[in-house]
């Protein structure tokens, strides 16, 4: 996004869901949400944000003017396309932060008493909804600063060859090139180092620690999967796990190993340390290229779980 400044132009509340907010002079925000309003509470929709940019399009094809806070939006805000934001993207100000925990909602239609007053919600299609992170007062006028969330990827090469110059690592390489091409297409931003060490129970569990300790998101690894004498992969990410996730592992090597019996012979895990996902892959590209596809398909929804967001 070209600007990273959302200005408030209004802040609304409402003592009853599904009705029109009205404007406040301010509004306090704690831990449940906006105070006196109907959708505080320890859930992830405390504070609904909706822009003039959507309410005065709107407000054109309705053929009429709408009021803020009309489609029962917290904050009225100008200069950011809320839409195109991610969760676990934040809203930072002077005296609050904010937290996107969804994109749009679903829309009760009739049963609404802001679809049976306007006709139409846009809330569903180009509202979104934060959590408080830092508690404070907004007011009209005030201004948050756009920080959005960087997911941070390791990816480790184990290979005792490649670490030492006497072959060119391919399969990191090919991790790396299928994460960014996943993600180029999203309004996500990422931060992707790759390193190759030996096939060494101590450099890994150190870069591991490392890299856990410093919360990155994720974790990929490629190589020592097998059961040869250096392969020693699982052996030492498998007792640092807080909680395994079986499924993803068992369901590739099944899919695979039907056409593919050699599949069935890689020991790779997946699970959990700390606030980090952890992937241990085969060597080879090939196999590289098979497991990211199916793990690309649930890496997001992770993430999101393990900071207690339910996304769909």
């Amino acid at each position: 996004m070209q600007n990273d400044v959302l200005k408030i132009l209004s802040v609304n509340r409402s003592r009853e869901k599904g009705t029109l907010k009205l404007p406040a002079e301010e509004i306090t925000l704690n831990h449940l949400g906006v105070m006196e309003d109907a959708h505080a509470g320890p859930w992830h929709r405390q504070v609904s944000l909706l822009g003039k940019e959507s309410v005065d399009r709107f407000s054109r094809e309705a053929g009429r003017s709408i009021a803020y806070g009309e489609f029962a939006e917290n904050l009225t805000t100008h200069g950011i396309e809320l839409s195109k934001t991610s969760p676990l993207d934040r809203f930072t100000g002077e005296h609050v932060e904010l937290e996107v925990t969804q994109i749009g909602k679903s829309c009760h239609g009739s049963a609404c008493a802001i679809f049976r007053e306007v006709g139409n919600c846009v809330m569903p299609k180009e509202g979104i909804f934060a959590r408080v992170i830092r508690q404070g007062s907004l007011r009209p006028g005030d201004v948050l600063r756009y920080v959005p969330r960087v997911f941070r990827i390791q990816v480790v090469t184990l290979s005792d060859r490649a670490s030492r110059g006497d072959y060119a690592d391919r399969s990191g390489p090919r991790i790396v090139e299928l994460l960014e091409r996943h993600f180029g297409s999203q309004p996500r931003k990422i931060d992707i180092r790759h390193t190759v060490i030996p096939d060494d129970t101590s450099s890994l569990s150190v870069l591991i620690e490392k890299t856990t300790y410093d919360e990155a998101d994720v974790i990929i690894t490629t190589g020592g999967t097998g059961i040869g004498p250096r392969d020693i992969t699982v052996e030492t990410i498998r007792p640092m796990l807080d909680k395994e996730i079986p499924g993803i592992m068992e369901m590739i090597r099944i899919k695979y190993g039907k056409e593919k019996p050699n599949a069935l012979l890689s020991r790779g895990v997946a699970g959990i340390i700390g606030e980090t996902l952890v992937y241990t892959l085969p060597g080879s590209t090939r196999a590289v290229g098979e497991y990211m596809e199916e793990i690309l398909k649930t890496l997001e929804h992770l993430i999101y779980m393990r900071h207690g967001l339910d996304v769909h």
